[in-house]
């Protein structure tokens, strides 16, 4: 077998072994492989192959590993729109019941019920977001 099929060979089970583990460091290494495989190709001995191979993972390793970790752990992503209500606070304007109420939600008026429709909350209560329906906040509290 060409030594340049040994390194393709070599780096699929790394890129599998890559995929498997999600580590970032076989994935690095098996893009190393690719140039050796190239050197091998084109003719190169034995050594001039390590050398390309043990160089490609090194660079690798310095460059690419970094990056894709930084991606692994970006910050969660921001909530917006009514979503960014669940978990607020709010205030009783109007008393909230099964039949309804109002509350106010970081200055903006919102139709409210009991998340638990057993539940009354009185004016002047904090309570919270737990949920949007629409036009109309479920309120727990």
């Amino acid at each position: 077998m060409p030594d340049w099929v040994f390194w393709l060979i070599f780096a699929a089970v790394l890129a599998a072994g890559e995929v498997a583990t999600l580590g970032f460091f076989l994935g690095a290494v098996a893009l190393a492989a690719l140039p050796a495989a190239l050197v091998a190709a084109l003719g190169g001995g034995l050594t001039l192959q390590l050398i390309v191979f043990i160089i490609g993972s090194v660079t690798s390793l310095a460059f690419i590993r970094p990056v894709a970790r930084r991606h692994l752990h970006t910050p969660p992503s921001i909530r917006t729109g009514t979503a960014a209500l669940i978990g607020a606070r709010a205030t009783v304007l109007q008393r909230v019941d099964a039949g309804g109420g109002r509350v106010k939600i970081g200055g903006e008026e919102w139709t409210a019920r009991p998340y638990d429709e057993d539940e009354v909350y009185e004016e002047g209560t904090r309570v919270e977001v737990l949920k949007i329906e629409g036009a109309t906040a479920l309120v727990s509290d």
